[in-house]
């Protein structure tokens, strides 16, 4: 879709973009039809659209001619920015008079620093909007048939992220709490200590068997899907060649997506209405 067309069919009543600001935007997962109405609005007026690594590349095929486009992406074990640089690069547009979108995949305030950033505009005197993203921990997720939350399996859901500022596996996280305490752990950046994590959960009295599943590239045309379980998770994970950027989520709503993989379905797989296995044998999904 062309500028024009989505100057043409956004609604009406969305805030103006003005000179000075910058608009904290999320991008969601990567498949760019889950951006919001207010971010694809912050596209259409931006002067600067300041990127991460994880936004898909046809989302700023939707910037208005001669919008710059400043990538800041950060990738593991690359030359990247530094965050204080991105932050200042943002007040120095803006302080230019810019309209400065600044996307980030996910939510901005998932693991995505956008609040660090926030403050630094704080700090700076710069106005600001934040905007929401879809963030790879639902909506990854849910791309693949895996829901965060299921009434037979959890009524609670723990999120973390698999590495601390140092690039470490995290010693700040309560993993005995988290075990004993969280039925679903969905982890971001967990890729590089998965066999660590893993580990520490069993130790803190996970089962080994327990189902886990990682999703690469969510959302994309290349998504990559792995049911495998917590003993077996990172030697599994190696041998099938899944790499970050990737989600984890460990917990009894993997065995969903036996029943819930909408794309799988799309492409012939026969799904199971009843993959926890909780319907009493010869009785429908409709009965009384």
């Amino acid at each position: 879709m062309t500028v024009s067309e989505l100057n043409n069919n956004l609604p009406q009543g969305l805030p103006e973009f003005e000179s000075g600001w910058v608009w904290l935007a999320g991008a969601g997962p990567g498949d760019p039809g889950l951006l919001t109405l207010h971010a694809v609005n912050g596209l259409r007026q931006a002067d600067v659209v300041v990127y991460d690594a994880l936004v898909d590349k046809s989302i700023l095929d939707w910037v208005k001619p001669g919008t710059i486009t400043d990538y800041a992406g950060k990738r593991g074990g690359k030359p990247s920015p530094k965050q204080r640089d991105i932050t200042l690069k943002l007040i120095d547009y803006a302080r230019a008079g810019k309209r400065v979108l600044r996307l980030k995949g996910g939510d901005p305030f998932v693991f995505g620093r956008g609040g660090e950033e926030a403050l630094g505009l704080v700090e700076a005197g710069v106005p600001f909007r934040i905007i929401p993203g879809v963030t790879a921990g639902i909506g990854g997720l849910a791309y693949a048939g895996i829901p965060a939350t299921h009434r037979d399996c959890n009524q609670a859901v723990t999120f973390l992220t698999g590495h601390d500022q140092t690039g470490l596996t995290p010693d700040a996280v309560n993993w005995d709490g988290i075990a004993k305490g969280s039925p679903v752990i969905v982890m971001y950046m967990a890729m590089k200590h998965l066999e660590t994590i893993a580990a520490k959960l069993v130790a803190c009295g996970r089962s080994v068997d327990e189902p886990v599943g990682i999703v690469c590239n969510a959302s994309l045309a290349g998504q990559q899907v792995l049911e495998t379980t917590l003993g077996r998770c990172s030697e599994e994970a190696k041998v099938a060649g899944i790499k970050p950027p990737a989600i984890v989520c460990v917990g009894e709503v993997v065995r969903l997506r036996e029943g819930l993989d909408w794309l799988g379905a799309m492409s012939g797989k026969v799904l199971n209405s009843d993959p926890l296995g909780l319907r009493p044998e010869g009785r429908s999904a409709d009965a009384g």
